[in-house]
């Protein structure tokens, strides 16, 4: 399973992922596994949620670009 680096979600991303465990009902390994995501990652997401808080989880973290994303995919092919 090919993961995004550490810490690179958008806001938009992590509310759908919140979404399809507290309104779609999957389970969070299921909704983990579909979105190449590790399940404790989304846990700490629903638990923001719940508490209100999900918009403060990863606002320290820079987004990644296209070109940078170009470039972690071809260093994990090679």
């Amino acid at each position: 399973m090919e993961r995004i680096p550490y810490g690179k979600y958008t806001k938009e991303f992590r509310e759908e992922a919140v979404r399809l465990v507290v309104e779609g009902g999957l389970s969070t390994p299921e909704a983990g596994r579909r979105l190449s995501l590790a399940p404790s990652t989304l846990s700490n997401w629903v638990r923001a949620y719940k508490a209100g808080k999900l918009s403060e989880v990863g606002g320290k973290h820079k987004l990644l670009s296209d070109k940078e994303m170009e470039f972690y995919a071809w260093q994990k092919a090679a």
